[in-house]
């Protein structure tokens, strides 16, 4: 589907999966149907910065520019839950 769908402009998969500041990042990329970027793979005994991490790359080439002191991932507030459940009903305090 992500193929197809960013015929209309581009699409990213991102997946990130963390337990005590330990974990993985993945993501990919789609422009016009076809793959842009990726699949871009951080396992999680490999230590990367913020600044290369797979989904702030992704994010980079959607458009998504980052401030002093922040990261991509921060900079479109997908920081603001920590798991699944969170999105899905996110509290409103």
């Amino acid at each position: 589907m992500l193929p197809q769908w960013s015929a209309a402009g581009p699409v990213a998969y991102v997946e990130a999966e963390y337990f005590g500041g330990v974990g993985e990042q993945r993501a990919a990329v789609w422009t016009d149907g076809a793959l842009a970027v990726g699949p871009l793979d951080a396992p999680a005994k490999k230590w990367f910065s913020r600044a290369v991490s797979p989904i702030s790359q992704a994010l980079r080439q959607l458009g998504v520019r980052s401030s002093l002191g922040e990261d991509e991932f921060e900079a479109v507030g997908l920081d603001r839950h920590r798991n699944n459940d969170d999105w899905i009903s996110p509290s409103t305090s």
